[in-house]
């Protein structure tokens, strides 16, 4: 007769806590041996690589993130109230607007548009407007590439540690030849392990920093563009306003306005 088999309940939580801390214990040795595999097999240099290199790159593409935006370069609410004080011709109150907003295109506004030219009103001074526009961009683009700038500095000494790492391991594994006389793979694993993996980080790093450097450098020209496009629309804007009467009094008979 074939009895019924019943473990106490207390021997099955047992089993089942055990094979539970087996599959963490063996997620977690993967795991190690993933790290020891990729980083810490490289040695010290490899470890610099990932870890200054890529906490670099992640702290420059969040700070450039934050900064390179429209809020803080060219913010549509500020276009609005320039263009309505540009269209009516009250410049005073245009700069007074512009100058007690922090943005790019206040800051250049403000700059700028105390060179306007009542005495000639065919275009304002538009020249002397415009040389003011291109001195705040020369002076401004020297600070706003900084950081930008310091991604190009990561993607350029990337590689160049890799490179080095690469060397050192070469000479290393030489050296280990020459010491034992053989060319036992066991021995030049190491060596050989820190040229390989010094090289792909190096490699890695400088993938991902030229990627960043060229999209944010892209997004603040592309925001200096809005700003200098904004500009010269708030500029035509006035002069047309002055202008309005004499552009009527062209206009050929029997040609609707």
């Amino acid at each position: 007769m074939i009895r019924n088999i019943s473990l106490p309940k207390a021997n099955i939580w047992s089993v089942a806590s055990a094979v539970t801390l087996f599959a963490s214990s063996s997620a977690m040795a993967a795991e190690k041996n993933a790290l020891d595999r990729f980083i810490f097999d490289g040695g010290i240099l490899t470890i610099f690589i990932v870890a200054v290199g890529l906490l670099s790159l992640i702290s420059l593409t969040v700070f450039n993130l934050m900064n390179l935006t429209k809020a803080k370069y060219a913010p549509d609410d500020l276009k609005a109230a320039l263009m309505d004080h540009m269209v009516n011709c009250r410049v005073r109150s245009a700069i007074e607007l512009a100058a007690s907003h922090p943005s790019y295109l206040g800051r250049m506004m403000a700059y700028s548009l105390p060179n306007i030219d009542a005495t000639q009103p065919e275009d304002l001074g538009r020249e002397r407007i415009e040389d003011a526009i291109a001195d705040f961009s020369i002076n401004e683009t020297r600070k706003q590439m900084t950081f930008i700038n310091l991604i190009s500095l990561v993607a350029q000494s990337a590689p160049m540690l890799g490179l080095f790492g690469t060397v050192f391991g070469m000479i290393d594994a030489f050296g280990t030849l020459a010491e034992n006389n053989s060319a036992d793979p066991s021995q030049l694993a190491g060596s050989i392990s820190i040229a390989l993996l010094t090289t792909m980080w190096g490699l890695v790093v400088a993938i991902l920093a030229l990627f960043a450097y060229f999209f944010f450098k892209n997004r603040f020209n592309s925001l200096v563009a809005d700003c200098h496009g904004t500009a010269e629309n708030l500029l035509n804007a006035s002069i047309q306003t002055v202008n309005a009467d004499a552009h009527l009094a062209k206009i050929p008979e029997g040609i609707a306005v």
